[in-house]
């Protein structure tokens, strides 16, 4: 048995493999990688295949593990290595798109997923050169960039089809916003905080500097930091600053969020600001919830751009996501890892639902079960300032916290699609 290399992923070169092929198993590579097959890779993948039916194999290498593949893992930058086995049978009888430019892979992995088993090994079966070795906090953004735009648009056609095909695609049709109940203010920025003596003066300040016609409160989550930050904030006069910390010492994000929307000082509106970023000015709040207003919806997503600690410009600069539609926005959400920044909601219909107590993707959960229902308003213009700096929980995660963070979201897009297909 052999790897085969395509020269790309195109319809014509991925078919031309499937059609050539002269076993039952087709080991497909990665041009870009030097992969070094341990003693029984080919006969491991191909016992593991025929003992379970699966139809598409893949195996952790030596000192990179991967992650076990579920219904919610549709995003097309799924881990799988360089190196996988595809039974050429499924992939004869599933077939592909014959248009497709980049994306052909991606389409027969998804068409296999929907009638076939996808399974890891758990087991070093080979070894290989990392096919992308810079830190997580760069590679994120890359699916936003606009050199990338065709390909993206691409990859959002082949989930989208997947979906139709799985019922799990929602049509542009919306519920109505709930009418909002009383409320002692109109908005609350909410800040949850663990050390950041560094930063969350600014943050503070930059909220608390807001032009707006209606009454608005900053709540900060002082999630019991043991720096300066409660010293700090205990510093600040201006009575608008709800400080609290909380009794229980095992939240996450999500928890200390669940403080503030579930507080007696809660507004209408709640509009997030993270504790070492900035609004861009003192127009950012009212932007925002003329916005919510305007649609009227139950969770409106601004845009942000990019910045170092002293607030330069870094590459790749404003992160908008021109990628949502209203007509297919919230199914696209399922193959992307996030949906941009700042995130504001109404607050009775957040109430309803409750952030998860973790510290990663609380607010994708959130965005996801919201998308179910509502209409997600969108803002294209920076409103945000968005620090990159060594502080930051994601600038260089080990890999371990990488695919624990990946798994966590593929969860998410797992119960997500299965509500969808329930509905």
């Amino acid at each position: 048995m052999n790897i085969v290399y395509p020269k790309d992923h195109s319809s014509a070169s991925i078919q031309r493999l499937i059609d050539d092929a002269d076993s039952d198993v087709l080991f497909l590579g990665d041009p870009r990688v030097n992969i070094e097959p341990g003693p029984r890779m080919f006969d491991r993948m191909t016992q593991v295949m025929r003992e379970t039916a699966a139809s598409w194999v893949y195996a952790d290498a030596v000192g990179h593990p991967r992650i076990d593949y579920q219904r919610g893992s549709i995003r097309d930058g799924f881990d799988f290595g360089p190196v996988v086995g595809v039974s050429v049978e499924a992939a004869r009888q599933s077939g592909i798109d014959s248009t497709w430019k980049w994306g052909a892979l991606y389409d027969l992995r998804l068409r296999i997923s929907e009638k076939h088993a996808i399974a890891r090994i758990p087991e070093p079966l080979y070894s290989a050169s990392p096919t992308d070795a810079r830190p997580t906090g760069q590679k994120q953004f890359d699916y936003v960039d606009p050199r990338n735009r065709d390909y993206q648009i691409e990859m959002e056609r082949i989930a989208t089809a997947h979906l139709k095909r799985i019922r799990a695609c929602l049509p542009p049709q919306f519920d109505e916003v709930p009418v909002a109940e009383k409320f002692r203010v109109k908005a609350s920025v909410v800040i949850p905080v663990r050390n950041r003596e560094r930063t969350i003066l600014d943050a503070v300040q930059s909220a608390l500097v807001q032009s707006a016609d209606f009454e608005f409160n900053v709540i900060v989550v002082d999630n019991h930091s043991t720096d300066r930050t409660t010293e700090i904030l205990r510093g600040i006069s201006d009575s608008r600053v709800k400080h609290i910390v909380p009794e229980r010492r095992d939240l996450g994000i999500g928890g200390c969020w669940n403080e503030a929307i579930y507080s007696n000082d809660c507004g209408q509106y709640v509009i997030q600001l993270d504790s070492d970023d900035l609004y861009l000015n003192d127009g950012v709040l009212r932007r925002i919830v003329t916005e919510l207003e305007a649609g009227p919806y139950a969770m409106v997503i601004g845009s942000y751009t990019m910045v170092d600690f002293s607030l330069k410009e870094i590459p790749p600069g404003l992160i908008d996501h021109r990628e949502w539609t209203r007509d297919n926005g919230r199914n696209n959400a399922l193959r992307i890892n996030g949906l941009g920044a700042p995130r504001a909601f109404k607050t009775s219909v957040v109430r309803g639902i409750g952030f998860p107590n973790v510290s990663y993707g609380e607010d994708y959960a959130v965005a996801l079960r919201i998308s179910r229902d509502y209409e997600i308003g969108r803002i294209y213009e920076s409103l945000y300032l968005c620090r990159r700096w060594e502080g930051n929980s994601d600038s260089a995660l080990p890999l371990e916290v990488a695919n624990r963070y990946d798994l966590y979201k593929d969860w998410l897009r797992t119960v997500e699609i299965q509500a969808r297909m329930r509905r």
